[in-house]
């Protein structure tokens, strides 16, 4: 069991010399064999030792027992002991879930690596548990060898293998009740699963655990890359692999846990015929294609039609410009700065039904120029129109309609530009 611990702090890099290694110790077998086996270990790894115990109070003289039996066991071996204790109210996930976060929050108040005592049976249950409620690669991943400042050294250990130690080095240990009763899964799988499994293989555990660990690393391997690729890559992606590259795009734009049905949404706009698909989110998320990419679209309404007055410049926050419309001194013309012929007033406002310009490759409808010029449909109603009583003088970005430029001074000058 000695060179298994060793061989997996070193293989996954769990220690480094001067560490303070805090073992979590429950007081039954497996605790107490990794508690021993660091003690053993300690000069050779040159870490500090300290061992910490959770009484989470659930199972009244029995607990209380459970911590006594710890500090003596921590007393004779002169080993530092650190004890907390919590009301263990069960939430939503019920009262193992409950435990659980009550210990691993104190084990987050101590110094140093956290230690704890997970076998490959353990891990072997739990790849078990999850696919009988349902998982993906990184469910069947299992435990985690490390996991920020906790430690599993003892993943490859069997139970056979912690009993069988404890007895070579006359060590008791003391029994939990609650592991007797089939009121959780877990038990459920140990007592009446993988006895039957263990029939057909004496080394499920092994196995399965071994294999929980390879597909860990591939999973994260497979989660390595961050760049989302464009609409092109990711149709040519291997089913897997675009999944996983669609998971971790909505992760980072606020869909903490993406569902099948989520990723599913953002694949079918990957695939989407409309080069402006979109899709709502959990969270208020939505989104869209941009031709060749996805992107999160903003929520915002369409800003409102604004009357320019002769000889103002003003800023119109609600379309994010600034705008002049003052007399020309010279004859410019560019895509933001228009010198027309204008009759009666104008108009800064969002593109209209059969809105059309001409420019020097001729003239279109503002709604065809958008599509061929790939204008996302999100943005296009937030690009500023400029028109008169007659239609559209200029599109701010695009330039002025060929057909209303002044010829000569006099001439009123439309200026725009985008504030900061």
């Amino acid at each position: 069991m000695l060179n298994k611990l060793l061989k997996q702090i070193r293989q996954y890099e769990m220690l480094q010399p001067g560490n303070r290694v805090v073992c979590a110790v429950s007081g039954g077998a497996d605790s107490v064999a990794l508690l021993f086996g660091m003690y053993l270990l300690r000069e050779k790894l040159g870490i500090r030792l300290a061992a910490a115990h959770f009484n989470h109070q659930l199972r009244g003289a029995e607990s209380d027992r459970d911590e006594e039996f710890v500090r003596t066991l921590c007393d004779r071996f002169d080993i530092p002991l650190t004890v907390g204790k919590g009301q263990i109210v069960p939430g939503k996930k019920g009262l193992e879930a409950a435990a659980r976060e009550a210990r691993y929050g104190f084990f987050a108040t101590l110094e140093g690596k956290i230690a704890t005592a997970h076998t490959a049976d353990d891990n072997a249950e739990t790849v078990l548990m999850h696919l009988v409620r349902g998982t993906g690669l990184r469910g069947l991943g299992g435990i985690s060898p490390v996991n920020g400042n906790v430690i599993r050294p003892m993943l490859t250990v069997t139970r056979q293998e912690v009993l069988d130690f404890l007895q070579a080095y006359c060590l008791s240990f003391v029994e939990d009740s609650s592991n007797d009763t089939d009121a959780f899964l877990r038990n459920r799988l140990r007592h009446r699963v993988m006895p039957v499994l263990k029939e057909e293989n004496p080394r499920l555990s092994e196995n399965l655990s071994e294999m929980a660990m390879q597909l860990r690393l591939d999973a994260e391997a497979l989660e390595n890359e961050n760049t989302l690729p464009d609409i092109p890559t990711l149709q040519a992606m291997h089913p897997a692999l675009r999944s996983r590259a669609v998971q971790r795009f909505l992760q980072r734009i606020g869909v903490p846990e993406p569902e099948r049905s989520h990723i599913r949404a953002v694949e079918a706009l990957i695939f989407s015929e409309k080069p402006s698909a979109r899709a709502d989110l959990p969270g208020g998320v939505t989104v869209g294609r941009e031709y060749d990419r996805l992107a999160v679209l903003p929520h915002q309404g369409t800003p409102e039609e604004v009357t320019l007055q002769p000889g103002n410049c003003e800023i119109l926050s609600s379309w994010g410009v600034k705008v002049s419309y003052v007399p020309a001194e010279e004859m410019i013309n560019t895509k933001d700065i228009f010198t027309v012929n204008a009759r009666g007033p104008i108009v800064l406002r969002p593109r209209g039904a059969g809105d059309s310009i001409r420019l020097n490759a001729g003239t279109c409808t503002l709604k065809k120029l958008f599509i061929d010029r790939k204008i996302p449909a999100h943005q296009r109603a937030h690009i500023p129109v400029l028109a008169d009583e007659r239609g559209v003088l200029g599109v701010m970005g695009i330039g002025a309609n060929v057909d209303r430029l002044a010829k000569e001074l006099p001439a009123m000058q439309i200026r725009l530009e985008r504030l900061k």
